[in-house]
């Protein structure tokens, strides 16, 4: 039994080898054959591969013999200009040899010409000096200061042109700086003429001013040293001093005793100290004020300010002194920077020139002159000191910044208006001055002109020779002193002239 389960075994095992053994050989038969149909698969398409690519060679072979050919004919083409530019410089060059040896030819004829010119210009030389009796060198001179007269002649004429022109347009240019000057800084300057009037609040008040046997009134004047004129004008008392600053510290001390009510000598010296005080610190505070207001501070000294601030209480012809000089500060700077002048220095000059205005009753002088003075002894430039004293006419100005100063001086103070003039009262005086300058005999015309501040009077030649004009113009000069009432100086510009004039017919 067991011989055939081993029988069986062993035929089932070979059984499943020969079966095993016909799959795989069936696989291996399938496999080969694909195989077969990849391998023919790839040869074709190595073959179609190779076909391209031969191909593409040789369309590569072509369009590279295309190419070269190309080539070769453009290379062909650039020989043949080469070689026709080459035949065309060789031409140019036989052409410039050819005028290389005209020009050659030429050169010795203009030095065979040259020579022969030399020879007859020194024939003609010796010939000229013969004749003139002048060697060259002496003819040369001649000629040359003939021509310097000749030219010296035409540049005069044309010098005189220029100026001419130019002072035209000089005159046409400073009226427009100055009218635009003062139109910018146009400004209301004047005030009252003096501030001595003193308005009383009742009739009672003046008894009460004069006190009992004059104590009150003794005890104001003696504490302000001002005189006070108690008369038959209602309800006004008059202040009298020479000291601006006085007569004010005593205004506001009057004021002052009749706003409180109680006027007696104790409360007299209490208040006039008040007063006093007040108007210090209204002066310094003026002074710093106006020097802000036109830009100079740390220029002036803390003295000077001082000074300047006095001329608050000042007043010239009912022009306020301060604003006069303020004013004057603001248009001579508009006019330096036109004309391109120290600015600051005109500034600072214009603002300080009638400081002297606040000492004249403390020291005797002309008031520039004790302006300059003071400027000086308190360390200011000489450009400036200079300006100051050089703004009226007995001081020569030698600086353009004194000229302006002293132009915005006449400006400020004479024009219309200014000093409690109207226009009318303005025209009055111009036409005053004319009228005065005609009364003399041998006058042909008269004008008054720089807004009061000159008198040109024209006169006959025939009548008045050149002595005589000298004396016509002390003359009206001292005629209107002795009739006139002006601010500043007027000039008396007599001008004699001889014309000769005749017609050819």
């Amino acid at each position: 039994m067991e011989i055939f389960v081993v029988l069986a075994a062993v035929v089932g095992i070979a059984g499943g080898y020969f079966g095993a053994n016909t799959i795989t050989k069936r696989k291996a038969g399938i496999a080969s054959e694909e195989a077969n149909k990849k391998l023919d698969k790839a040869n074709k398409e190595a073959d179609r591969i190779i076909l391209d690519a031969k191909k593409n060679a040789a369309d590569i072979t072509e369009e590279v013999k295309k190419e070269e050919s190309r080539r070769r004919k453009d290379l062909r083409e650039a020989e043949e200009r080469l070689l026709s530019r080459e035949e065309s410089f060789v031409k140019k060059i036989e052409e410039i040899d050819k005028r290389s040896e005209k020009l050659r030819s030429n050169e010795d004829e203009l030095e065979k010409l040259k020579d022969e010119v030399r020879a007859i210009r020194s024939k003609a030389q010796e010939k000229l000096e013969k004749i003139a009796k002048l060697s060259k060198s002496e003819a040369a001179d001649k000629l040359m200061s003939m021509t310097e007269k000749d030219i010296k002649k035409d540049l005069d004429g044309l010098v005189v042109k220029l100026q001419r022109a130019a002072m035209e347009d000089a005159e046409e240019k400073a009226q427009l700086v100055i009218t635009q000057a003062m139109e910018r800084m146009s400004s209301d300057v004047t005030t009252e003429k003096t501030v001595t009037a003193v308005k009383l609040t009742d009739d009672e008040m003046k008894g009460r001013i004069i006190g009992k046997e004059g104590r009150n009134i003794q005890a104001i004047q003696r504490a302000t040293g001002v005189d006070i004129l108690v008369d038959d004008t209602p309800g006004m008392v008059i202040l009298s001093s020479f000291d601006p600053i006085r007569r004010q510290v005593a205004r506001v001390t009057m004021e002052m005793l009749m706003k409180d009510g109680r006027i007696h000598p104790g409360r007299i010296e209490e208040v006039v100290d008040k007063a006093q005080k007040q108007i210090d610190k209204d002066i310094d505070h003026a002074g710093e004020d106006a020097v802000r207001e036109v830009g100079v501070v740390g220029l002036v000294p803390k003295e000077m300010m001082r000074l300047l601030g006095e001329l608050k209480f000042r007043t010239s012809y009912g022009q306020n002194v301060l604003k006069h000089s303020t004013e004057m500060a603001h248009i001579a700077a508009v006019i330096a920077e036109e004309i391109g002048v120290d600015v600051k220095t005109v500034k600072v000059a214009a603002l300080l020139h009638d400081v002297g205005k606040a000492l004249t009753h403390k020291i005797e002088g002309k008031h520039h002159h004790i302006s300059a003075e003071t400027a000086r002894k308190y360390g200011m430039d000489e450009k400036i000191v200079h300006a100051i004293e050089a703004h009226h006419d007995d001081i020569e100005a030698t600086t353009p910044e004194a000229l302006v100063v002293r132009v915005v001086d006449a400006l400020s103070a004479a024009r219309p208006g200014a000093r409690n003039i109207s226009a009318e009262n303005f025209a009055e005086r111009m036409r005053e001055l004319e009228n005065i300058a005609n009364s003399f005999s041998g006058i042909e015309k008269s004008y008054a002109i720089s807004a009061g501040r000159e008198v040109r009077v024209m006169v006959r030649p025939e009548k008045i020779d050149d002595l005589s004009a000298i004396k016509l113009a002390r003359e009206i000069a001292n005629k209107i002193e002795s009739t006139m009432q002006y601010p500043g100086t007027i000039k008396v510009n007599v001008i004699r002239e001889t014309r000769a004039t005749e017609y050819a017919k």
